[in-house]
């Protein structure tokens, strides 16, 4: 049995194009070897919502890998003048495969049973690395309001690599649901890997707790002509209760204890 410190939360670096990546390490106490989940930030580098989901993995049997791609690469926040392009989420998969392989070197995570979760403009880079065959290879990955408006490398006929969750805000004027509907509607082959859900009344970054829906005049937002501005964001508990059920579910079945 793993002493209580070792199992704590945990920084840990991440080598990716020869610089080291921070992360922080959520490792639960079990024995054996554990599935594990590396979860991918948005614009705004890692926020609350992505510790508190690494938490709730722990708490439910999984290690997680809340990754910071920002601050060692010296960035802050791309919500704004920085808005990130499509050659930027290429870019930034490497970024998932690098801590894929991390995780699958480590000794209490079981390779065969690894996936990936991004949010927003991490959820755009996770829709790419969703849909391109690469390594390591995922189990499972989780797209939590995810810029689908960066799809356009998959092509007309995008095919899903692994089981692929796609939950989405019914009022998101930031990254529309409806984008992400138009590229699952294109998926041929291997659509029944391809699970989605719209919650009722809800913005983009509804798991946002506590925080009230505002509106944001000044960030980037691909999904108006020339790609500004301002989009809605804020918190809907209700919907963020509703995720949670559902991603747990579907983690039971794609990625098992």
């Amino acid at each position: 049995m793993a002493s209580s410190s070792a199992l704590a939360q945990q920084a840990v670096k991440v080598p990716v194009d020869g610089i080291q990546i921070t992360a922080q390490l959520y490792r639960p106490a079990a024995s054996g070897k554990v599935p594990a989940m590396a979860l991918f930030h948005g614009c705004g580098g890692v926020g609350v919502n992505n510790t508190r989901m690494a938490e709730l993995m722990k708490s439910w049997g999984y290690a997680a890998l809340v990754v910071d791609s920002f601050s060692a690469r010296h960035m802050t926040d791309v919500c704004g003048r920085h808005w990130p392009t499509e050659a930027d989420a290429q870019a930034r998969e490497r970024d998932i495969d690098a801590a894929l392989l991390w995780l699958s070197r480590q000794d209490f995570v079981d390779p065969a049973r690894m996936g990936f979760m991004g949010y927003s403009y991490g959820g755009g880079v996770a829709l790419l690395r969703a849909f391109e065959a690469r390594e390591p290879k995922a189990r499972t990955a989780v797209l939590l309001y995810p810029d689908c408006g960066l799809g356009a490398p998959l092509g007309e006929v995008p095919q899903p690599r692994q089981p692929t969750l796609f939950a989405m805000g019914a009022l998101d004027d930031w990254t529309p649901a409806s984008q992400c509907e138009a590229l699952i509607d294109r998926v041929k082959v291997g659509g029944n890997l391809v699970e989605a859900h719209v919650y009722a009344d809800a913005h983009h970054s509804f798991d946002a707790l506590g925080l009230p829906v505002r509106y944001l005049g000044g960030v980037g937002n691909r999904s108006k002509p020339g790609g500004c501005c301002g989009a809605h964001y804020g918190a809907n508990e209700v919907a963020f209760k509703a995720f949670v059920t559902d991603l747990r579910a579907f983690l039971a079945r794609t990625l098992p204890l």
